[in-house]
C-alpha cells in the first residue's frame, strides 16, 4: 500500500488573512473619503447652461476637460449651490463668457492624493505576496517552514505490510539477473554479517536491458524479499522549471531515505538526469538544471554511509552508454546488472505467470507459444496474453483457446486486420504471387526458420500481405550462408513478381531496405568480405537496447567507400538472382499455391507443410541434376 501524504487545507495566519483583506479596505476607505469630499452638484445641459450665461445669472466658471462647473450670481436662486453639465467643443464658449463679464478658470489638476500613491505601490506587491502564500501552502508538501512545493520530491513510498507486494516469486525469465540481486537482499536483511567482515555495502546497482524486460518489477521484487521501505521516483520528476529544484529534491529523497533507513531508493530511466556532461552543450563550463542535479545526486551517494542506516540505490536505464563516468564509477553504482529479453525457457517461465491469471483452454500449448515469440520480452508476452483474452471474451468464449493466442502473436507482429482494405483483382493477385515467392525461397533455405504462415490478408499501416516465419530453436550466432539465405528470402517477394508477370512493383520496398541493410552488415559490422578483409567500417554503439537502425560508417577514403558499396551491390544482387533461380524451377508449385492462396487467403498448417516441401525436394533433385551435368 503506497503511503500517500496529502497536504492538508491551507489554514492562513492572521498576518495571511490581512494581506488579503487589506486592498480591499483601502479601496473602500479611498471611495468613502472621496465621496464624503465631493461638493454637492445638480448636472444640467449645456444648452441650459448656455441659456443661463446670456441671461447674465452666471457668476463664476470652471472650465474642464470632461466637465464643466459653474455657480449663480448672488440673489439668485440656488446661488450657493455648484452646477455641472459636459462640455461641447465650442470656441466661441470664451467670447461669451467674457463679454457677460463672467469670471472663469481652468479647471486645476487632480490633488495627488496620499491613498492613490499608497494604493500604487503598495497594493501590487500585497497582492503577489498573498497569491505567493496561497499557492505555496496550496501545493506544498506540509514542511515545517512551509517550503516551496517544487523543492520537495514526488518520490512514491512502498512501505513493509504492502497488499501488493512483489517478490521473486512474481519475476521469471531473468534467473541470471535474481542471483545477482539476492546478494542486495541479503545486505539489507542482515548488513552486519558483512561489516563485521570489513566487506562495503555497495551503494548503487544499475539495472540496464531493453524496454519492458522487468527492470522496475525487479526493483520492487528486491524491496519485497528484504521487507524494507521503497522510494519510487522517475528520474524526470528530479528537474522542472526552477533553476535549483532538482538539486533540492534529491536532497530531500535522501533525508526522507536515512530515517527510514534500511531502505531502496529505486530511481527509473537515470539517463534523464544522468547523461555525461562531456557531450557538449554548446558552451564550455555550461551549467544547466539538469548538471546541478546531477552533482547534487553525486554527491548524496558519496555521503552517506553504514553510519546512517542501510540504504541502497537501483536505478534503471536503457541508454547505458549516455550515462556520466562519474556515476558508474565504483563506489557509486558499484554493479551492473543486465536484464535482457528472456529465451524460450524463460518465454515459457513468464507465460506460465500471466496464463495464472485467466482461463485457459486445453488446446492451449504454452510452449509452443513460448517457440514462436523470439524476442518477446517481459511486457510482450504480459500484452500478449491480454489480447488473447480480449479477442477470447469478444467471441463471448468461457476460455481463452489456441486460435486467440495465434491471432493475438500475429495482432503483435504483423498488427491489426484491415477487413475495410479492398484490394482490387489484379492487386491481390500480385500480393499472392509475392508472398508465396517469399515463403518458397524461405523454404530451401538453410535456417532454422520455419515457414508457418501465409495470407494476403492487409494487416497493420501498409502490409498488404505477410509471411510468417518463426525460429525452431533461439539463436545467438548466425553464418554467412543464414544470413544470405535471409537476404535472398527478402528478395522472393520481387523475384517472384518478375518471374510471373515480368514487372516489379512498389510493394519490396521495405524488402529492399532490410536486404540492403542485412548486406551492409556482413560487409561493414562482419567482417564478410573477401574483398575488404576482417575490419569494422561502421561506427557500432555497444549496449544500443534502444535500436536505432543502421550505424554511421566511419571516415574511410573514397577507395573503401566504393569497394564497400560494391561489395554489398554484390551480395544483394546474388541473393536476387539465387531467389529467381530457386523461383524457376518451382514455377508450377509457385502458381498452384498462389492459386490455392486467392482462393483461401490464408494457408497454414499440414497443408502449407505438404507444398513447401514439395518446394525443397525439387530444389535438391535440381541441384543433383546440375550437378551430374556438370560432372
Amino acid at each position: 500500500m503506497s503511503v500517500n501524504n496529502k497536504p492538508k487545507r491551507p489554514q492562513f495566519t492572521l498576518l495571511g488573512r490581512i494581506l488579503l483583506f487589506l486592498p480591499a479596505v483601502l479601496i473602500i476607505a479611498n471611495l468613502v473619503l472621496t465621496l464624503n469630499s465631493a461638493p454637492q452638484m445638480s448636472r444640467v445641459p449645456y444648452s441650459f447652461f448656455i441659456e443661463q450665461v446670456q441671461d447674465g445669472d452666471v457668476a463664476r466658471v470652471s472650465v474642464g476637460q470632461d466637465q464643466i462647473r459653474y455657480q449663480l450670481k448672488e440673489g439668485a436662486e440656488q446661488a450657493e449651490q455648484t452646477f455641472a453639465t459636459t462640455p461641447i467643443f465650442d470656441l466661441e464658449l470664451p467670447k461669451l463668457l467674457e463679454s457677460k463679464g463672467v469670471e472663469f478658470a481652468a479647471t486645476p489638476p487632480p490633488a495627488n492624493r496620499w491613498f492613490t500613491t499608497l494604493l500604487g505601490w503598495i497594493i501590487p506587491p500585497i497582492l503577489f505576496v498573498a497569491i505567493f502564500q496561497f499557492f505555496s501552502r496550496r501545493g506544498g508538501a506540509g514542511g515545517p517552514q512551509g517550503a516551496l512545493s517544487v523543492t520537495k520530491n514526488k518520490a512514491k513510498v512502498y512501505v513493509e505490510g504492502d497488499d501488493n507486494k512483489v517478490t521473486f516469486d512474481d519475476v521469471a525469465g531473468v534467473d541470471e539477473s535474481k542471483v545477482e540481486l539476492e546478494e542486495v537482499v541479503e545486505f539489507l536483511q542482515a548488513p552486519k554479517r558483512f561489516n563485521d567482515i570489513g566487506a562495503k555495502i555497495p551503494k548503487g546497482v544499475l539495472l540496464v536491458g531493453p524496454p519492458g524486460t522487468g527492470k522496475t518489477l525487479l526493483a520492487k521484487a528486491v524491496a519485497g524479499e528484504a521487507g524494507v521501505s521503497f522510494f519510487s521516483i522517475s528520474g524526470s520528476e528530479f528537474v522542472e522549471l526552477f533553476v535549483g529544484s532538482g538539486a533540492a529534491r534529491v536532497r530531500d529523497l535522501f533525508e526522507q531515505a536515512k530515517k527510514k533507513a534500511p531502505c531502496i531508493i529505486f530511481i527509473d530511466e537515470l539517463d534523464a538526469i544522468g547523461k555525461s556532461r562531456s557531450g557538449g552543450n554548446g558552451m564550455m563550463g555550461g551549467n544547466d538544471e539538469r548538471e546541478q542535479t546531477l552533482n547534487q545526486l553525486l554527491t548524496e551517494m558519496d555521503g552517506f554511509n553504514a553510519g546512517d542506516g542501510t540504504v541502497i540505490v537501483l536505478a534503471a536505464t536503457n541508454r547505458p552508454e549516455t550515462l556520466d563516468p562519474a556515476l558508474l564509477r565504483p563506489g557509486r553504482f558499484d554493479r551492473q546488472v543486465l536484464v535482457d529479453r528472456p529465451d524460450v525457457s524463460g518465454r515459457l517461465a513468464i507465460l506460465d505467470i500471466y496464463a495464472q491469471k485467466v482461463k485457459l483452454g486445453d488446446d492451449v500449448d504454452l510452449d509452443a507459444i513460448a517457440t514462436r515469440t523470439p524476442g518477446f520480452a517481459g511486457a510482450d508476452l504480459a500484452n500478449l496474453v491480454n489480447e488473447a483474452a480480449l479477442l477470447a471474451a469478444r467471441r463471448n468464449s468461457k476460455t481463452v483457446q489456441a486460435e486467440d493466442f495465434s491471432e493475438a502473436i500475429e495482432r503483435v507482429v504483423a498488427g491489426l486486420e484491415k477487413k475495410s482494405r479492398v484490394l482490387n483483382p489484379k492487386e491481390k493477385e500480385i500480393v499472392a504471387y509475392h508472398e508465396v515467392g517469399h515463403a518458397l525461397v524461405g523454404a530451401t533455405m538453410s535456417s532454422s526458420d520455419k515457414v508457418e504462415k501465409i495470407s494476403i490478408v492487409p494487416r497493420g499501416m501498409a502490409a498488404l500481405g505477410y509471411t510468417l516465419q518463426v525460429p525452431t530453436e533461439d539463436r545467438f550466432l548466425l553464418n554467412e550462408d543464414e544470413l544470405r539465405g535471409q537476404i535472398a528470402t527478402l528478395l522472393g517477394g520481387r523475384a517472384a513478381e518478375e518471374v510471373i508477370f515480368g514487372n516489379i512493383t512498389t510493394g519490396a520496398s521495405n524488402d529492399l531496405q532490410r536486404a540492403t541493410d542485412l548486406a551492409e552488415q556482413m560487409v561493414t559490422s562482419y567482417g564478410m568480405s573477401e574483398v575488404l578483409g576482417p575490419l569494422a567500417y561502421d561506427k557500432g554503439q555497444q549496449n544500443n537496447f534502444l535500436g536505432g537502425g543502421m550505424s554511421s560508417r566511419r571516415m574511410v577514403s573514397e577507395q573503401t567507400a566504393n569497394a564497400i558499396d560494391k561489395e554489398v551491390k554484390g551480395i544483394v544482387e546474388e541473393a536476387h538472382q539465387k531467389a529467381l533461380d530457386i523461383l524457376k524451377n518451382n514455377e508450377s508449385l509457385l502458381k498452384s499455391i498462389s492459386t490455392q492462396l486467392l482462393e483461401k487467403e490464408v494457408i497454414e498448417g499440414e497443408q502449407l507443410d505438404h507444398w513447401l516441401k514439395q518446394a525443397g525436394s525439387k530444389q535438391e533433385e535440381s541441384h543433383v541434376d546440375s550437378e551430374a551435368l556438370a560432372s
